[in-house]
């Protein structure tokens, strides 16, 4: 072999050799493009990042940031480590979590979710009834209860009418001092005191009001309780047109709606609630009826009204106000006013007519005639005991009372009035027990003319052994009548 062909063999060779290598260079560069392409490329902020979904523990999967800045920077060799050591770069927190978003307080102009109903709920409507109005209108005044009732417990439907039964006694044993009011949404709740009217001595054509003394009947630690039910007032709800209500339709999630949980009532019939074979079913909203009527059934014991069944409803405030006044003034009087002394018994208006004129009880017949212008004058037959009650003996209520009767021809009173009353429903029993007593007539010119009796009632204190009343004697064989008992007559 030449030396030119050996020269020429070792070229070849040599060529061969190199191509290979630049081969495999092309190769690894081509390889490591992506990654150095990652690596040099900057962020783009707008683009979303995908992550992939691994189905790997939580403890395994590294947290990832979405704060750039707060994230640890890759150990460079050559750089020192971000440690405590090297005070110009602050460490990266342990657990790399998301940054919490700063709390923004709400603008003091925008009511804050979720109080705005509990604020509406505490202001009165306009024209609604408040509790402040009710306290001046109540305590403080001299009331009466119109009906007499003596039980201590007593409830009353939005009209005023009582709720129930209870005893009714003399207005002198019903005047009420109210302590306390307190206003819910379905009724009124009264506290108070009970007082008994005392007469010291007045006679109708004196000031009686310098002459009685109110004294306490009900027990201590003892209240008078007084509810009245109120007229319930109801919201309008914005009628929707059907444009609104299909776009309502349209924007509903396909997850049922969640509606406000109400109390079952009466269930219609299954006509009613089941669908047709080519009618949807669709879901009625409430009425507002029937939304108070479960709020009232869903409201604890003792905030409901004493007689739901009773309770009417109204779209204005003004009105529920209206109504709850008027039944205010069913059940008490303000005083002893006009309407109080007509419900009163005819006794007792004879004697507020002497002491609106001013002078003393005159019979309605002007030919009743006076003890003084007879022959013969009237006289008591028999005797009687009007019974006492609990409220006098407990407070020791004693003293003379002055009655006017006419009696008739047959010897019976026909009219009796009220002269010098004592109070704390004593007059009332000594009014019947008059009325039951039998008397003889006066004689003028030989026949029996009604003529006007003064009788004088002595009250006493009395014990258990007096307290049984007597029955009625004859007294025409005696020359005087008797006077027994704890309470004795006195003719005039």
């Amino acid at each position: 072999m030449s030396l030119t062909k050996l020269f020429a063999q070792v070229a070849t060779s040599a060529r061969i050799r190199l191509g290979s290598m630049a081969f495999c260079v092309g190769l690894a560069l081509v390889s490591s493009l992506p990654v150095l392409a990652q690596q040099s490329s900057p962020a783009q902020p707008n683009a979303p990042a995908q992550t992939a979904q691994l189905d790997v523990p939580s403890e395994t999967v590294p947290a990832v940031t979405q704060n750039p800045a707060h994230a640890p920077a890759p150990s460079v060799a050559g750089q020192p480590a971000l440690t405590e050591q090297n005070p110009q770069v602050a460490p990266a927190p342990a657990s790399a979590g998301p940054a919490p978003a700063a709390e923004i307080p709400p603008a003091q102009d925008q009511p804050v979710v979720g109080q705005a109903g509990a604020a509406s709920a505490a202001v009165p409507l306009p024209g609604e009834m408040t509790e402040d109005e009710l306290k001046r209108m109540l305590v403080g005044k001299q009331l009466f209860l119109r009906g007499g009732y003596l039980d201590n417990c007593l409830s009353f439907n939005e009209s005023g009418m009582l709720i129930g039964h209870s005893p009714q006694g003399s207005f002198t044993l019903n005047q009420i001092q109210v302590d306390r009011v307190h206003l819910t949404k379905h009724k009124v709740e009264l506290e108070g005191t009970r007082f008994g009217l005392h007469f010291t001595g007045a006679l109708a054509y004196e000031d009686p009001s310098t002459a009685v003394e109110p004294l306490r009947i009900t027990p201590k630690k003892k209240v008078v309780r007084i509810t009245i039910d109120r007229e319930q007032v109801l919201v309008r709800k914005a009628k929707k047109d059907a444009k609104s209500k299909e776009k309502e339709q349209k924007g509903k999630p396909s997850a049922p709606a969640q509606t406000p949980l109400l109390l079952a009532t009466a269930a219609p019939p299954a006509s009613e609630t089941m669908p047709g074979p080519h009618s949807p079913l669709e879901a009625t909203e409430p009425s507002e009826a029937d939304q108070l009527k479960a709020e009232i059934a869903a409201a604890p014991t003792t905030e409901r009204p004493a007689d739901p069944a009773s309770v009417t409803t109204t779209f204005s405030p003004v009105h529920a106000t209206n109504v709850l006044r008027g039944a205010i003034d069913r059940i008490f009087a303000n005083g002893i006013d006009d309407r109080l002394i007509a419900a009163m018994p005819d006794f007792w208006k004879h004697y507020y007519q002497a002491m609106a004129e001013k002078a003393d009880y005159r019979p309605k017949d002007p030919t009743v005639l006076r003890q003084n212008a007879v022959d013969s004058k009237a006289r008591l037959l028999t005797s009687f005991q009007p019974e006492s009650n609990e409220f006098a003996q407990a407070d020791a209520v004693s003293g003379m009372a002055l009655y006017h009767a006419v009696i008739g021809p047959e010897g019976k009173p026909v009219e009796i009035a009220v002269g010098r009353p004592i109070g704390f429903g004593l007059d009332e029993n000594a009014v019947e027990s008059i009325r039951r007593a039998s008397f003889e007539p006066a004689i003028k010119d030989g026949k029996p003319v009604p003529v006007l009796l003064d009788l004088v009632v002595q009250f006493h204190i009395y014990s258990k052994r007096t307290a049984v009343a007597s029955k009625p004697e004859d007294l025409s064989r005696t020359s005087e009548p008797i006077l027994p008992g704890p309470y004795s007559l006195r003719q005039q």
